[in-house]
């Protein structure tokens, strides 16, 4: 870090820490039976209400994580948002009552509110904030002068140095004196303000660069002292502050276990991930906050992404299946310059649209929400692999999943300690049945799972977790289509063909496929068994031009029970 320019440090800066081990008083994972927080990344507050109650409540998350709430400089790129230059809420994300609106509705929805809060800096420069306010690097009238931050003003430059991490400025911002007794009384007066409009817990942005017992008096003063507290310290090989000093504080992001899930689903065996966690060196479960990814690690690459398709969402479904720490499950929007802003300034009009990723409401991972919250508290049992990228498990006698990450099909006989009975994979929202000795026979497609759980018996509607609003599959037979095909930004690929459920080859009612495993786009469509249909993909840019893809029709044919598997597609230029 100390070696990046400014340009690209300043593009890092929402997430310069993170990595822990425990500590005997610390407040271990999320509180309550629900650990799953959704991170809303820069969405205004009136769409995170709107998918607290449409989305996050129904699908069973317990927290959702929203972007900095604080005044900032004013600018079009996302890392605005971590340059604070007051303690307003008048962010670009919006104001003091959509915000108090927003804890309210997800609190209704049975949501609870985290606050990604920038408490270690503050700007870069000099100007007019987006709430008004008037600001200079040093001078922020009515908060703090030039003698309320570090002596030290000039860029962190040796890692391996405490005081040049703790007291210098991260990226060119004015660094706060955080032992100085008055601004610890303001940092702790924005959270108190932010606990009196109903948050339920806060992240610490760059919390490696603010001392340990700094942030422990400041918690002290809060209303709530015992509010969640999850910290961002990033680790560092040889450097001299560990993530393991503020463990005592509270939960402390463990990005080890993102980074290594990149490894495992890249270059690895899935077989690997037996004793995933502790057996990693990793810190204890109950201390740890994990992702897949975040804001940072998306752009900087030492995670997966989004744009890694189907090593992303079968990384997430682990994640979830996996009894290990509290999950993250980022939710962005696309983007080729690394700078930039949300889309339409942070307004989600519908997900999968406008760039909007949505990958807290993708079937493959929402499905898992409620999947882990049956499952808590149950240990791993069953497992099972090839050796290679084939593994499956049970979660005691609550819930099973088999991840298939190979190139061919999986087709075996499983061993579970499931009851009897009728059950729906959440995955596809077909049924499976498990016999009296818990076993059942199933086959997953390349790059897929399976997941069951005793909350979910019967398959409805196509699954029993929310889906893709794009998707019409609302019964068990049919075709699964999945064609492998990349896309610029703005395009999006569609199916069609000669049954009325395909649009009757009239490109206008072709059916959009769901890119959460890009670049294969997925689609479940309800056809009567036995049906044979031809059918040809089609893609559309956001001015709505049509490009068919080459080549004959395809055909295919429903069997007398199931769906057909056509997720071996490939666009045709």
């Amino acid at each position: 870090m100390a070696s990046r320019p400014l340009s690209v440090a300043l593009a890092l800066i929402a997430g310069a820490a993170a990595l822990v081990v425990p500590a005997t008083n610390a407040q271990a994972s999320a509180p309550g039976a629900k650990d799953v927080t959704a991170v809303l990344f820069e969405w205004k507050f009136d769409s995170v209400a709107k998918a607290c109650t449409e989305s996050l409540g129904p699908a069973g998350y317990g927290y959702v994580q929203v972007s900095p709430p604080q005044e900032h400089i004013q600018g079009g790129q996302w890392w605005t948002s971590y340059q604070p230059v007051s303690y307003r809420i008048a962010g670009r994300l919006g104001d003091r009552a959509s915000f108090a609106g927003m804890v309210s509705a997800c609190h209704s929805a049975g949501v609870k509110v985290v606050a990604d809060s920038v408490i270690n800096h503050m700007s870069a420069g000099s100007g007019t904030g987006t709430g008004g306010s008037s600001y200079g690097k040093y001078d922020y009238p009515g908060l703090y002068s030039v003698n309320d931050m570090n002596d030290c003003q000039s860029q962190i430059s040796n890692y391996g140095d405490r005081a040049n991490v703790q007291n210098c400025e991260l990226v060119g911002l004015a660094d706060l004196d955080t032992g100085e007794e008055y601004v610890r009384g303001k940092i702790a007066g924005y959270l108190n303000d932010l606990l009196s409009l109903g948050v339920d817990g806060f992240r610490i942005d760059a919390a490696k660069h603010i001392p340990a017992g700094d942030l422990a008096n400041i918690k002290s003063r809060l209303s709530n002292a015992g509010v969640y507290w999850k910290q961002e310290a990033i680790y560092g090989a040889g450097e001299a502050v560990s993530p393991d000093e503020y463990a005592g504080t509270g939960d402390v992001q463990e990005f080890r276990y993102a980074r290594s899930l990149k490894q495992v689903f890249k270059n690895e065996n899935l077989a690997n991930l037996k004793n995933f966690g502790e057996g990693w060196g990793f810190m204890s479960s109950s201390k740890a906050a994990v992702f897949v990814d975040n804001h940072d690690t998306e752009r900087g690459g030492d995670t997966l992404s989004y744009k890694d398709g189907a090593d992303y969402t079968l990384a997430s479904v682990f994640m979830l299946a996996w009894p290990y720490g509290s999950p993250d499950v980022h939710s962005g929007y696309e983007w080729s310059d690394k700078d930039a802003g949300p889309p339409n300034g942070g307004t989600v009009n519908a997900c999968y649209s406008d760039g909007w990723k949505c990958q807290h409401a993708w079937r493959e991972i929402a499905s898992m929400v409620g999947f882990r919250n049956t499952a808590r508290g149950e240990a791993v049992t069953n497992w099972w692999d090839n050796g290679g990228d084939q593994i499956a498990f049970g979660r005691g006698s609550k819930a099973y999943v088999a991840i298939n990450h190979e190139s061919a099909a999986l087709s075996r006989t499983f061993q579970t300690s499931l009851p009897a009975g009728d059950y729906c994979d959440i995955q596809s929202g077909n049924g499976v049945t498990v016999d009296s000795s818990g076993r059942f026979t199933a086959t997953l497609g390349a790059n897929t799972a399976l997941a069951l759980q005793t909350g979910a018996r019967t398959c409805s509607g196509g699954g029993t977790g929310p889906t893709d609003p794009t998707d019409p599959g609302t019964g068990t037979s049919g075709a699964s289509f999945g064609v492998n095909a990349t896309t610029q930004l703005g395009q999006n690929i569609y199916v069609t063909g000669d049954q009325s459920a395909l649009g009757n080859w009239n490109p206008g009612a072709a059916l959009k496929l769901d890119p959460a495993t890009y670049p294969v786009w997925k689609l479940d469509v309800s056809l009567s068994a036995g049906t044979t249909f031809a059918y040809k993909y089609v893609r559309k840019d956001a001015s709505g031009n049509v490009t068919w893809e080459s080549g004959a029709n395809r055909s295919a044919t429903v069997p007398a029970s199931g769906k057909v598997a056509l997720t071996g597609d490939v666009w045709r230029g």
